[in-house]
């Protein structure tokens, strides 16, 4: 069978998951096809063999791998044995083609089983009037929990926690604490958790206690004692990348999240962060090429190419500007053939160092290393970096353009060209972020076509104006 996989192994459930990637690490076609073959004839003790086992971001991979006509079969066959967390693995498009799909009905029992943050992350992008049918077929409680998450801010610390976790009252000892835990019913605690909250009569957060800490502490001392009052705590309308910054500044693997009233309200987990710090590294990566943050592998091709017009218009609108800069040189390209074969050098050189000062400004502006306090001296340090290699390049570039045209001063002219554009590329490379950012507009999204504006013009310009005046003198 392809790839290596017996067919009988797949057909053993405690083997499913060894058969279900090949040497690459990518899903066994022969494993996707014993799925897809199963699902086809509608048998869905197989299917549960195969993929009832899976931990929930494998299962979101096969979900992707199927056919689109097979990925709601997959979750209608699989009923109870679906794990909907695998939902939240997979793009956003194959999640809502999916919903769609599946009856309100459904969606609603298998949302009802998750933990809230995974429930919102499900539903969160769904019309109302989905999200509300769905909501409505859910048992009340769970309902009241997944619908005060949705009332914050989209992209909000509310939408990221989950509602779940362990209260107790400042009065109560350890013991009390533990025996609190092991005496309530599991369907009532979290499934995992790292701490557990001390909160007042009004549910107001007086502190926290590690479960380690507990565990090691004897059980008549008071929780009140044992405590952390002053542990970081994230406000429920705080931006979820603030809260990462949180999370990576002070080593966080779990937070507690409060309303204006200094209210216990959820629980930041660190899982829940390393998704929300890939996500982000994806966008701003996107955005510097001037794509979509949402644009994912699984959109129709007529979606992406209207997504992707608008910045390649721009970076249109100024090649024409950079071009116009050529003609107004037309008439010493004309007398020169050497010029117009050295400008795209120059202008390509340019970008090139250009781009590498934008990428390492705007991470440095998305993860607030670069500030108003240091914004100058970092501009000076590349400044002199942009100086430093103009002069190496623009020295080695020289003594190569000065012996293929066997002219000095061809080599002299793209050697200073070279260093202006550098240097300009270095400073516009973090300028413009630095302007955007200031201007509030996201520097990821808009830098890269005025970067490279920057340095066609100027290199352009640098490297014809100094010819034009060089030979002019001679």
């Amino acid at each position: 069978m392809a790839d290596g996989v017996d067919p009988e192994t797949l057909a053993r459930p405690s083997d499913a998951a060894l058969a279900l990637r090949d040497e690459a690490g990518d899903l066994a076609s022969a494993f996707v096809a014993a799925v897809a073959e199963a699902i086809a004839a509608g048998d869905a003790a197989r299917l549960n063999d195969l993929a009832g086992d899976l931990h929930e971001a494998d299962l979101g991979d096969l979900i992707e791998a199927l056919d689109q006509d097979d990925r709601p079969k997959l979750v209608e066959l699989m009923g109870r044995d679906f794990d909907f967390a695998a939902l939240t693995e997979v793009d956003d498009t194959v999640r809502e083609e999916i919903l769609e799909e599946l009856e309100p009905e459904t969606v609603a029992e298998g949302v009802a089983e998750l933990d809230s943050d995974d429930a919102v992350a499900i539903l969160e992008d769904l019309t109302q009037e989905d999200r509300e049918e769905i909501l409505e077929a859910m048992p009340a409680d769970e309902r009241k929990e997944v619908e005060r998450s949705l009332d914050y801010p989209e992209g909000s610390a509310g939408r990221l926690m989950q509602t779940s976790l362990i209260t107790v009252p400042p009065h109560w000892t350890v013991g009390d604490a533990i025996d609190h835990m092991r005496d309530a019913d599991p369907d009532d605690l979290p499934e995992s958790f790292f701490e557990i909250f001390v909160v007042d009569a009004a549910g107001r957060l007086l502190g926290n206690v590690f479960l380690d800490r507990l565990m090691r502490t004897r059980r008549p001392v008071p929780v009140s004692d044992i405590m952390d009052a002053e542990r970081r705590r994230i406000r429920a309308d705080e931006d979820r990348e603030e809260v990462a910054r949180l999370f990576e500044r002070y080593n966080l693997v779990s937070a507690a999240v409060v309303d204006e009233r200094d209210r216990l309200v959820g629980v930041v987990t660190i899982d829940d962060v390393v998704d929300v710090i890939q996500e982000e590294a994806g966008e701003d990566i996107l955005a510097l090429g001037g794509v979509k943050k949402d644009e994912e592998l699984s959109d129709d091709v007529w979606w992406i190419a209207r997504s992707r017009f608008l910045w390649l218009f721009v970076n249109l609108v100024t090649a024409f500007l950079a071009s116009s800069v050529i003609g107004l040189f037309a008439s010493e390209v004309q007398k020169m053939v050497a010029l117009a074969i050295l400008v795209p050098i120059v202008a390509s050189q340019g970008g090139n160092a250009a781009t590498q000062t934008m990428t390492v400004a705007v991470r440095a502006l998305a993860t607030r290393e670069l500030t108003p306090m240091n914004a100058l001296r970092v501009t000076r340090r590349e400044a002199t970096v942009g100086l430093l290699n103009g002069a190496a390049f623009g020295l080695l570039t020289g003594v190569v353009a000065g012996a293929w045209f066997a002219d000095v001063g061809i080599g002299l002219v793209i050697a200073l060209a070279m260093v202006t554009n550098l240097v300009a590329g270095a400073l516009g490379g973090i300028l413009i972020p630095l302007t955007l950012d200031r201007l509030g507009k996201d520097p990821a999204v808009a830098s890269s076509p005025f970067v490279t504006t920057v340095t066609d013009v100027v290199g352009n310009f640098a490297f014809l104006g100094i010819a034009t005046l060089w030979f002019g003198l001679k």
